[in-house]
This record gives structure tokens, C-alpha cells and sequence, in this order.
């Protein structure tokens, strides 16, 4: 009968010991390798098995221990240890009667869990000894690198870019990772963590889609969506349906977003007339308004329909500069 090597190969981002039965089964039943102490190493000891910690000659010490007795297993680092496993692969390949090597996974990666890497890199970016700049911002001092990552995430939107989106919304994220970590150094009575960010919005995410997660009948989205405001204004005790609204925003877009609402309630409070306004500057604002509202209902989005415009002007403009480069040449 062939001896067989057990590679084990466990995600590090899971506690040691929770591994899948198949896994238990193969290091209760022959020795145990590992090239360096590890928390698994000690979780597999934990249940009266021997693990032996090999520094060199990893591939001898399992072909010995597999002719030895029939099977050995291998705790594999949180690398995977490939180079062992290449080394290991082209000496059987040269002899393929000393052992059959077999690739278990005791335990996988949940989705997300890079997240957690994530979460670790900007712990020790942030902390002393780590990158001075981070270390030296603020929540006011990021506001702006917020709202650019987010205009770049928009643009790779708005440019079907699904690489560039993904590569922008880990620049978001590093924003969201970066702040809720100057906010553990906030001071006692305000200070909260990443895992109070995810935890909230867990709880909203549960809590305003209860056709999901409590067994309510699911009616349109015209319905979903008057439910999701029924149970955010539930929550949030407000003097107006403006509140909330990020006063921030770019103009035409905050003007869209406040004609929305007070559309919602069902108020008829018509924009100023322009005609009626005393100076220039309100006179085009009380136009610019009336415009956004007339967008509104055609159904037509003011802040896309501009951006268009403008994009196409841009081109228009670099057309023509091109036009007289050439021309002077």
C-alpha cells in the first residue's frame, strides 16, 4: 500500500481549532508535522495528538514518517507553504512509489475575510510605530479624500469600468477603515471601532428590510421603498422631511434631493420666480432651481444630465485645441 502525505491547509483568518471532521480524522490518526509553533499546532496537541516541529529537511522528515507509518500530515503556515509543496510534488513525480501526497483544506476562507486583513493592515498603519501621516490625521482633515474617492468610485460608474470600480471602492473603503480607526483613539465616551460601524449597519440593514429577514409579504418596490421610509422615519425622530438631507452635496444635487422630499409629502411650495428676485446672482439660482424642478418632472436626473453636457463640452474643447495644434503645426 502506497504511504500517503497529508498537506493541511487551514485558513488563518479562523480560529485553530475549527477545522472540518475530515481533518480531525487525519491528524488523530498519524504524525504531525509543522515547520514552526503556531496556534493550530497547539489546538491539534489539545486533543492528544503529537505535532513535531521540523526547521529543516521538511520533505525527508515526511517521506520518513509516511513510510513509517503509512500516512503524515503536514500543518501547512498561513502561507499555504507552497515551496514545500513544489518540492515535495517534483521529488514524488521523480519517485512516484515513495508516497501519494493529498492537498486538504481543514478549513476555508468565509467571504469577507479579507476584510479582516484589511482591518489588521490599517490597525498597524494607524498605530505608533506605523506610517506618521495616517497617524497624524483627523476625521476633518480626511472629509475631502472621502468625498474624492467617492467621485472616482462615480466616475468608473458612470464609465462602465467594472476594474476601475473595484479598485476605487477599495479606495473608499480604506477611508471608512482609516477613520474608524482614528476614532479608537477618540476620547473615552466617544470612541467606537470598525466592528461598531459593521455592527449598525447590520442591525439597519435587518431591521429596515423585514420582507427578507421577519417574513413579510414582499409587495413592489414602490411598496419596499415607502416601507423603508416608514421604518427610517420610525427611527429617527425628525422636525422635518429635510433633515438628514447632506447639505454638502453639490448644489444641483442637494436642489434634486429637496424637491424629492418635500414631492414625497405631497407639498405644493413652488421655486421662487426668478423675475421676482432683487439681484443677479438670485435671479440665476431661482432659474437654475426652477430648471432642476423641471427635470424632476420629466423624470430626468439635473446632476447626470449636466455632467453629460459637460463631458461633451470637455470633448469639444480638446477637439478644438487639437484642431488649432494642427493648424499651427
Amino acid at each position: 500500500m502506497t504511504a500517503r502525505i497529508v498537506l493541511l491547509v487551514t485558513s488563518p483568518r479562523l480560529p485553530a481549532g475549527l477545522l472540518t471532521a475530515a481533518a480531525w480524522d487525519v491528524v488523530r490518526s498519524a504524525p504531525v508535522l509543522a515547520g514552526a509553533e503556531s496556534e493550530l499546532a497547539t489546538a491539534v496537541r489539545s486533543t492528544g495528538a503529537e505535532v513535531s516541529v521540523v526547521t529543516e529537511g521538511a520533505t525527508q522528515a515526511l517521506l520518513d514518517a509516511a513510510a513509517a507509518h503509512g500516512s503524515a500530515v503536514w500543518l501547512a503556515g498561513p502561507a499555504g507553504d507552497e515551496a514545500l509543496a513544489r518540492e515535495l510534488g517534483l521529488r514524488l513525480a521523480r519517485q512516484p512509489g515513495l508516497a501519494e501526497l493529498e492537498l486538504m483544506y481543514g478549513s476555508w476562507d468565509p467571504p469577507g475575510a479579507r476584510l479582516l486583513d484589511a482591518v489588521e493592515v490599517m490597525d498597524r498603519l494607524a498605530s505608533p510605530g506605523g506610517d506618521p501621516w495616517k497617524r497624524a490625521q483627523t476625521h476633518r482633515s480626511l472629509a475631502g479624500f472621502l468625498l474624492e474617492e467617492c467621485y472616482e468610485a462615480y466616475d468608473a460608474i458612470s464609465a462602465d469600468d467594472t476594474d476601475a470600480l473595484r479598485e476605487e471602492l477599495g479606495d473608499v473603503l480604506l477611508q471608512v477603515l482609516l477613520h474608524a480607526r482614528l476614532a479608537e483613539d477618540l476620547p473615552e465616551g466617544k470612541r467606537w471601532t470598525v466592528d461598531d460601524v459593521a455592527g449598525g449597519l447590520v442591525d439597519k440593514m435587518v431591521r429596515r428590510n423585514p420582507h427578507v429577514f421577519s417574513g413579510e409579504q414582499a409587495g413592489s418596490i414602490e411598496e419596499i421603498e415607502a416601507n423603508w421610509e416608514r421604518i427610517k422615519r420610525a427611527e429617527k425622530t425628525r422636525e422635518s422631511v429635510l433633515d438628514g438631507i447632506a447639505l454638502s452635496q453639490p448644489a444641483l444635487a442637494l436642489a434634486a434631493k429637496i424637491l424629492d422630499r418635500a414631492g414625497r409629502i405631497g407639498l405644493a411650495v413652488p421655486p421662487p420666480l426668478a423675475e421676482s428676485q432683487v439681484d443677479p446672482e438670485a435671479r440665476l439660482g431661482a432659474g437654475l432651481l426652477a430648471t432642476v424642478a423641471a427635470a424632476r418632472q420629466a423624470g430626468i436626473d439635473p446632476e447626470a444630465a449636466l455632467r453629460r453636457a459637460t463631458l461633451a463640452y470637455a470633448e469639444a474643447v480638446r477637439a478644438a485645441e487639437r484642431a488649432a495644434g494642427d493648424a499651427a503645426g
